[in-house]
């Protein structure tokens, strides 16, 4: 009975996360300008997304304006969340506690705080409010997850094996290059992963520090297209195409990684 109660609990969650996508995607195959009129299988809504009529409404202007700046969030927070696990990784004592707790922060934090706090500190550095400072905002709330997603990887491997290749001439650039970070992949592709999706939802750091230039991005335009009464119903098509890459890498990653681990229990 437990294991019974346990499972539709679990049945229940699922439905409950994942019945809004389904109805959305169902609801992107008809013509209805209102979100749950049946008007019969049409696949209009796909063809005017990537019509001229999408552009002169802005909403694909948004989504390149989402992507590319989530793409740069991404890299740059990948590239400074592996280097700062690694020197976490190599502290001791009270410093490796403190730079943790100092890193949590931004996660915990909520993001309207993380907001407001980074628009009052651009405004005091004169630093020009739009793609820079949205840039900047991103890449300062997905570094610590990328952080939390490598030094798992870094507890897993051996360290000696850095030492060793020290000690047979590489300069510790090369032992960066050739011994840390092939290891570390796994852990930095998740965290990227990780990132790239955290600044492709996020609406409250992007609201308060994107200025007055009319820089919109996914959200914030969705959020101003629902201020005016409605919805446009081209977001239900872009909306499934979204979900469905994302599902798709994530079942990708998650595939060669089981691969990856059963090859390895295999050598061994």
């Amino acid at each position: 009975m437990k294991k019974l109660f346990a499972r539709l609990y679990l049945g229940l969650i699922l439905l409950m996360l994942y019945a809004p996508l389904i109805f959305i995607a169902v609801s992107s195959f008809t013509e209805s300008r209102v979100l749950g009129n049946w008007t019969g299988f049409s696949t209009k809504l796909y063809s005017n997304l990537f019509s001229g009529e999408m552009s002169n409404s802005g909403l694909m202007s948004a989504v390149n304006n989402t992507l590319l700046i989530a793409l740069i969030a991404a890299l740059v927070s990948t590239l400074l969340g592996t280097l700062a696990a690694i020197g976490i990784f190599h502290s001791r004592g009270r410093r490796k506690n403190v730079v943790m707790f100092l890193n949590n922060i931004p996660m915990v934090n909520p993001d309207v705080i993380t907001g407001v706090s980074l628009f009052l500190l651009f405004v005091f550095l004169g630093v020009t409010q739009g793609y820079v400072s949205v840039v900047l905002a991103h890449i300062t709330f997905c570094t610590p997850y990328v952080v939390l997603n490598v030094l798992p990887k870094l507890h897993q491997m051996n360290p000696k094996t850095y030492e060793a290749a020290l000690d047979l001439g590489a300069t510790p650039g090369q032992a960066l290059r050739k011994v840390l970070i092939p290891q570390l992949m796994p852990g930095m592709v998740t965290g990227f992963i990780l990132a790239f999706t955290m600044s492709l939802d996020d609406f409250a750091v992007t609201f308060f520090t994107r200025g007055t230039v009319g820089l919109e991005t996914l959200s914030t335009f969705i959020y101003t297209d629902a201020r005016k009464g409605g919805l446009t119903p081209e977001l239900r098509p872009l909306m499934t195409i979204i979900f469905i890459v994302v599902f798709a890498l994530l079942l990708i990653f998650n595939i060669r990684q089981e691969r990856a681990a059963k090859k390895k229990a295999l050598l061994k």
